[in-house]
């Protein structure tokens, strides 16, 4: 009997920033002869293989954000409007990640309007009961997607670090169910992606009541039960507390026409060595040449990346 496909769903947006500031920060872009720089694409492409060696994926897909636009924007103008603009060095990085991801054999998805959270979570639905599931990450929202098929890697320092969690281990730390983990943050909102939450409750509160009355909804039933401060900022912050809500929701219901045979990891060779040594992206080309070579370790533990 064949053992489960097991899918690595990347989240390319997050990879790309983390490989860009990790080597940006000590002054190292890689830039070609005509001063492109190009340390976050091939810390994002590099990761990937290093991370197909480790966890043994019989597939990969890599999810991409699309533009800062997108439904949760039109819902809440504040949305990630925190952030500051990625830097110039950057801008070039974003198409030439998703062409070398293609060069490499690794699928995209993404869809102006839609976040990249939604294609992993629809990937893990669509697919549920048919295969098991690593996201690899930085993004504590994907926690709601665990399940018995789903784990999730959250990149630590370098290549080979992560803070992995599985459903036993959230349900043992945090006393909820993944899918409550949503309704946490709809009380403590998230800094990072711009949205308040209901102001004065912060994670612990926010934890607290969601173990005791299961959702927001249960909250605002219970409201007469909390103490009189509580009960003060959520009906102030009422609607706020429910758009909250709808904006830590990842969505999982995107259609996605896509075969689980269109997305199987693909095998590397000699061609793609010269071709990326042409392009001047010289540490992937090396890595790649190293992953040809079976006895010989695929990735460098001497890595400008592993600062």
């Amino acid at each position: 009997m064949n053992e489960r496909p097991h899918v690595l769903l990347v989240d390319g947006m997050a990879l790309l920033f983390r490989s860009f500031f990790a080597t940006s920060a000590v002054g190292q872009y890689f830039r070609t002869t005509e001063g492109l720089a190009t340390n976050g694409v091939q810390g994002f492409a590099r990761h990937v293989l290093a991370a197909k060696t480790m966890m043994k994926p019989t597939h990969l897909a890599v999810c991409w954000d699309m533009g800062a636009q997108t439904f949760r924007t039109e819902m809440f103008d504040g949305y990630k409007a925190n952030r500051p603009a990625p830097p110039e060095d950057m801008l070039h990085q974003f198409d030439l990640a998703k062409k070398v991801s293609e060069q490499l054999g690794w699928k995209n998805y993404g869809e102006a309007g839609i976040e990249a959270d939604d294609f992993i979570g629809s990937f893990t639905k669509q697919w549920q009961g048919e295969a098991d599931f690593t996201i690899m990450t930085g993004d504590k929202d994907m926690l709601q997607l665990l399940n018995p098929s789903v784990k999730i890697a959250f990149m630590k320092k370098g290549y080979h670090i992560y803070d992995v969690y599985t459903e036993t281990r959230f349900k043992e730390e945090y006393g909820i169910e993944p899918d409550q983990f949503a309704d946490v943050k709809a009380f403590m909102g998230d800094a990072s992606d711009g949205y308040p939450g209901v102001k004065g409750i912060g994670p612990k509160t926010a934890l607290e009541l969601i173990k005791k009355y299961g959702s927001t909804d249960g909250v605002l039933e219970a409201i007469d039960e909390l103490k009189p401060a509580q009960k003060k900022k959520i009906e102030e912050h009422k609607d706020m507390l429910l758009l909250s809500k709808e904006l830590a929701v990842i969505k999982c219901d995107i259609p996605l026409a896509v075969a689980l045979d269109e997305i199987v990891v693909p095998n590397y060779t000699s061609d793609m060595v010269e071709l990326f040594d042409g392009q001047e992206l010289k540490l992937l080309a090396r890595q790649l040449e190293k992953s040809l070579i079976p006895e010989l370790s695929p990735f460098d533990r001497t890595d400008p990346y592993e600062r």
